[in-house]
């Protein structure tokens, strides 16, 4: 193989390369267009998930206003309560000292 053989074929190798790199790069070129309604598609999707979050914030921050009303009843309810027992255990005690009295007015 002479100088001019080399040279060409060191030529067409370069030139078949360059042919396939410039197929290979329309190729993926191709796949990664976006075309319009693609990006139609995406701005929709972008806008639904932007409503969902606020959506779910707004979900959230309800849950957190009626976790913390029903809590503020409970305590109210736990109060109410404490104060009925303690009514009640005074008029318990009451109603023995108004029985012993009227058992020894009795008895007397």
């Amino acid at each position: 193989m002479d100088k001019n053989e080399l040279i060409t074929a060191i030529s067409a190798a370069f030139m078949i390369f360059f042919a396939l790199g410039w197929i290979a790069r329309m190729g993926y070129g191709r796949l990664r267009r976006i075309n319009s309604s693609n990006v139609e598609e995406i701005d929709g999707l972008a806008t639904r998930l932007h409503d969902a979050e606020e959506q779910r914030d707004e979900a959230v921050a309800y849950l957190y206003q009626r976790e913390s009303e029903l809590v503020n009843k409970a305590s109210q309810a736990e109060a109410e309560l404490d104060a009925a027992m303690q009514g009640l255990g005074a008029a318990r005690r009451e109603t023995e000292e108004l029985r012993r009295y009227i058992e020894d007015l009795q008895q007397s």
